[in-house]
């Protein structure tokens, strides 16, 4: 079995603390006792109730087979159950891979092959989808792993792994074995490659994340979050396990975003702060515009992950009542800048706001260090940063031999040390804040019979960020019709989510001198478009 280990063992920089997620968590519950930590849909689940079950889960698991070092991964909702499985896994000194509900076959083979992941876990079926037979099928392609289910009429025997004593769990030798530069967490983000990159992190590097979260936004127990992100992304990991597991907040899941539910959620559960992409920030500003001013119990919104304006930020401090502010990061590095809460000013509101002491950024241009205000790529380095890719080859790319991570985005920094990003080196598009590779995309679009070459370019919404756009040069004589296309990218196993909102049908794509093609003229094609066209 494939075992994954740290591909640059401390990501560049000291570990700072000696801490295990496991150990926090324990010590976290013992704390808070019969405080609400996670409420979902179904139940709200005390942090005693959190650790019982989750102590009874991991004996379970061992019992199945899950030793120190395997990898297990879950494709599953905002669900209470997604936080017991996280904790138990990381109980056992296993590393977690979450992987996001709109994968289908091609994205969901490639990372079960590279992780070597020994179980997997779906629903039984969610949201009129059946994941069972997506993970057979997948697993059916030569991947040797357990399969476990969720819930359904197929998931007794992980309501049954529930139940089991806790204080008789034989997973505490392993976890106390646990070191705090070991592998934590595998996930894989949609990138400037074909194939997604497993973004690989220690518990000293997670750790790192949340203490320095709790710092700059004040996070305490007496917090508690909406979280509508995903628990498979690495803003939901954060904010909706992490910091409740370490911090003692109280996370309100959402498995489905609506602007209505989430400000009557808000209200209802007293939720103080949220983190998420624009398009949340705005369902929610209008939603309380129809609240004759009613203000919320919200204190902070951080927003990220897509183009955020100054009037948004503005309106939601009107609107909401609550601090509003831009924060810059990835799943390598997941907070670099940001404005610190009590200091958020309109240089906070149009900047990505400054370094999170100890993080350093900084601009390089042609391999040279950029002075103030000059646009070059964004370079940063700290305790919170991924110690490496699966593929340790990707290392050679993303790290420079000082060790600092490229981040592939382009940025300046001005004189007192604010970032604003300003474009990006390699072509993705950012989507409701997920990454789309465009080159999968490109690839998938010219494996159809009557496509010579595609190019999918990213342009600018207001509510979703980015729209992904698609010109495509087709065989002479040939017929392609853009539901067509779109049934032959689904054919090819990439999620509905990846598949472009506009088409372009075109004798042939633009050029440049050299011959290749001119994604800036194949953007302008879309830039004054509204809807999809051809």
């Amino acid at each position: 079995m494939t075992r994954l280990h740290p591909t640059r063992p401390t990501g560049g920089y000291p570990i700072e603390s000696a801490s295990v997620l496991n150990q926090l968590f324990l010590d976290t519950c013992a704390n808070a006792g019969a405080k609400v930590a996670i409420v979902d849909k179904r139940e709200r689940m005390s942090f005693a109730t959190w650790r019982r079950r989750s102590n009874s889960l991991a004996t379970a698991l061992q019992r199945w087979g899950v030793r120190r070092g395997d990898v297990v991964a879950f494709q599953l909702p905002n669900w209470w159950e997604t936080s017991v499985l996280f904790t138990a896994v990381t109980r056992l000194g296993a590393i977690v891979n979450p992987l996001l509900p709109i994968l289908r076959e091609r994205e969901l083979a490639f990372a079960l092959r590279q992780s070597g992941t020994a179980h997997f876990f779906v629903p039984g079926d969610y949201r009129g989808y059946d994941y069972l037979a997506l993970a057979r099928r997948v697993l059916d392609q030569g991947i040797q792993a357990r399969l476990g289910i969720i819930r359904g009429t197929q998931g007794a025997e992980f309501a049954e792994a529930l139940t089991g004593d806790p204080e008789t769990s034989t997973s505490d030798d392993t976890g106390r074995r646990t070191k705090a530069g070991d592998l934590l967490l595998l996930m894989y983000t949609s990138g400037t490659t074909a194939d997604p990159k497993g973004v690989l992190h220690t518990h000293a590097s997670l750790i790192a994340e949340i203490r320095s979260l709790a710092r700059i936004h004040g996070l305490t127990s007496k917090d508690s979050t909406l979280m509508p992100s995903p628990l498979t992304h690495i803003s939901g990991v954060l904010h909706g396990i992490m910091c409740p597991a370490i911090l003692g907040t109280t996370a309100v899941l959402m498995d489905r975003w609506r602007g209505d539910l989430a400000y009557d959620l808000i209200q209802r559960e007293e939720t103080t702060y949220m983190v998420g992409a624009p398009i949340f920030l705005q369902d929610l500003i209008a939603t309380a515009k129809d609240q004759a001013g009613s203000k919320t119990h919200l204190r902070m919104f951080s927003c990220g992950g897509a183009s955020v304006s100054a009037e948004l930020m503005r309106s939601a401090q009107e609107t909401l009542g609550c601090t509003a502010k831009r924060v810059y990061g990835s799943t390598e590095f997941p907070t670099i800048t940001t404005t610190p809460s009590g200091d958020v000013t309109d240089r906070g509101m149009t900047t990505e706001g400054a370094p999170i002491a100890p993080n350093e950024i900084r601009i390089v241009r042609d391999g040279q260090l950029q002075p103030a205000n000059e646009v070059g790529e964004i370079q940063a380095r700290g305790p919170e940063c991924f110690v490496g890719y699966a593929d340790k080859e990707l290392n050679r790319e993303a790290f420079t031999d000082d060790g600092w991570f490229r981040s592939g985005d382009l940025g300046q920094i001005d004189t007192d040390g604010y970032l604003t990003v300003t474009g990006r080196m390699k072509e993705i598009v950012i989507r409701k804040g997920e990454k789309i590779s465009v080159r999968e995309v490109e690839q998938a679009l010219e494996e159809h019979p009557d496509i010579l070459e595609a190019c999918v370019v990213g342009v600018p919404d207001t509510k979703l960020g980015e729209r992904a756009c698609a010109a495509v040069a087709i065989t002479p004589g040939a017929i392609a019709a853009e539901d067509g296309l779109a049934q032959h990218l689904i054919g090819k196993g990439l999620s509905r989510q990846k598949i472009p909102e506009q088409w372009k049908i075109v004798e042939a794509l633009p050029r440049t001198a050299s011959g290749k093609i001119h994604r800036a003229a194949v953007r302008q094609l879309f830039e004054n478009s509204v809807g999809a066209s051809s």
